[in-house]
């Protein structure tokens, strides 16, 4: 397996092909289309985030840090860093322009090239299969509400598995869907127009989702037999605001619906029970066709990839339910859902500059919770901080309110690891400054800094932060040297 991070050595990988390069502790994330550019050329379709409409004064897509075209330079400075893995996505429009049919060669091409530039450093590409990015094409037809989806993600998933199956051997199926269900408005892939129950349309698509990465997982263990696949929720522990018993039901309630409905499924093939009644008392039991849940339990992952930021925190609420749609949504972006729980900022925590909590405890307290639910091994697939980071004349990046955030994090996994739970590796986010989700360019959170603004793309020429060199140490000690 994987090089050993503490004293017992719990850096453990699942067995792969033989002799192969595997996950270790050190490696990083993006997602293509926060990092690529090229977003409507070279033979790609738009996705769902081509025809978002962006958030005021972000940039849009079409340059992001142009991984597109310098992928060789900044994988090189990956592999200067030391990575044993990077995590990356690929763009379903840029091989399947409409979402299905007509593959685009060139698309094909540009992901063999970067998946054999991460092999020639021994870098061991994770790919992730769909992150944030359903082609347009697609979700003019209705996106993930129709029964068809579930067919259009397998034949792109087998077209993925026959042009890259030989090299890839390791497969995260869906970013975040828990966001793409609870947050799809904030992160553009959501679209609610003429929509009048909100929950029974988020639940279907979740549904099919569901049933679409069993069939990719199936599907991955009879096409590569020694290929390796996991789903990649964005797992944050809920704590109860007191220790008031109906506080501690809320807290139960939230990490249900946020976190267990997910991975209950992925693991178990099973809807959460908690969430089960939730959807009852909102009229979105989702339609569930003959034969749905015996390929959802039939479908196994091997391990469980998890992006964490920070835990949440609740408290019971009381409030009668809205009764109007102006009245639901203002609950719901204030972090509420009547008689079920209300968002609690933590007094405990400190925040970072976006106002994000940071909670380096809770990670590893969701590690242990996770890894006594589902006793699978695990690999962190985000993790980091978003800051404003400045370029000195010299050209240098002064960051180490990220090396200390990071340090503080990776301390908790070693101690995790320590206490028993399996650990196949690190890729913190991101590689390099991509544009963030809805925060734009300025949000950067790389280890690599990528000289353009929000609007001016300067010379996009890449620059080594601290980070990069106390990540590099990191990696070469194994995890040893944190300081």
């Amino acid at each position: 397996g994987a090089p050993g991070w503490g004293r017992r050595s719990k850096w453990r990988c699942p067995q792969g092909r033989r002799g192969a390069v595997r996950p270790g502790p050190g490696g990083a994330s993006t997602s293509a289309y926060q990092v690529e550019g090229a977003n409507l050329s070279h033979g790609k379709g738009p996705s769902v985030q081509d025809i978002k409409t962006v958030p005021a004064g972000t940039s849009e897509l079409d340059v992001c840090a142009d991984f597109y075209h310098r992928y060789a330079e900044d994988i090189a400075l990956m592999a200067e860093m030391g990575f044993k893995t990077f995590r990356f996505s690929i763009a379903w429009s840029r091989v399947l322009p409409e979402g299905t049919g007509r593959v685009n060669q060139e698309g094909i091409d540009f992901y063999n090239n970067v998946i054999n530039e991460c092999l020639k450093y021994r870098i061991e590409p994770l790919v992730t299969m769909f992150h944030f990015d359903l082609p347009a094409a697609l979700e003019k037809k209705g996106g993930w509400s129709r029964r068809e989806s579930v067919d259009e993600f397998v034949e792109f998933a087998k077209l993925l598995y026959t042009n890259y199956g030989d090299r890839v051997k390791y497969w995260l199926t869906i970013n975040e869907q828990n966001m793409l269900t609870l947050v799809g408005d904030v992160i553009g892939t959501c679209n609610m127009e003429g929509v009048t129950n909100k929950y029974k349309k988020l639940y279907q698509e979740n549904h099919h989702m569901l049933l679409a990465q069993a069939k990719a997982m199936k599907l991955l263990h009879e096409m590569c037999p020694g290929a390796k696949i996991g789903p990649a929720p964005n797992i944050s522990l809920v704590y109860p605001a007191t220790c008031k018993p109906k506080d501690v039901l809320a807290a139960q309630n939230f990490n249900a619906i946020r976190n267990w409905l997910y991975l209950d499924m992925a693991v178990y093939g099973r809807y959460n029970d908690l969430v089960w009644k939730f959807l009852e008392e909102h009229d979105a039991i989702p339609v569930i066709e003959a034969g749905d849940m015996d390929i959802m339990a039939q479908a196994k992952p091997d391990f469980i990839g998890f992006n964490y930021y920070n835990t949440a925190t609740v408290e019971w609420d009381d409030s009668p339910v809205a009764v109007t749609d102006s009245e639901k949504k203002d609950q719901q972006s204030a972090g509420i859902e009547p008689g079920v729980y209300k968002a609690y900022p933590n007094p405990n925590l400190l925040r970072t500059e976006f106002g994000w909590e940071i909670d380096p405890d809770g990670f590893r307290a969701t590690i242990r919770e996770m890894y006594s639910r589902y006793h699978l091994p695990m690999i962190v697939t985000e993790n980091g901080l978003g800051a404003y980071d400045k370029l000195t004349e010299d050209g240098k990046v002064h960051d180490d309110y990220r090396i200390e955030y990071l340090r503080k994090h990776i301390e908790q996994i070693k101690l995790a690891a320590d206490e028993g739970a399996e650990m196949m590796g690190y890729c913190p986010w991101s590689a390099i400054d991509l544009v963030s989700t809805h925060e734009g360019i300025t949000k950067r959170y790389g280890f690599i800094y990528v000289n353009r603004d929000e609007f001016d793309m300067k010379d996009l020429a890449r620059y080594r932060k601290d980070s990069f060199y106390w990540y590099k140490k990191v990696i070469e000690t194994n995890g040893e040297d944190l300081s």
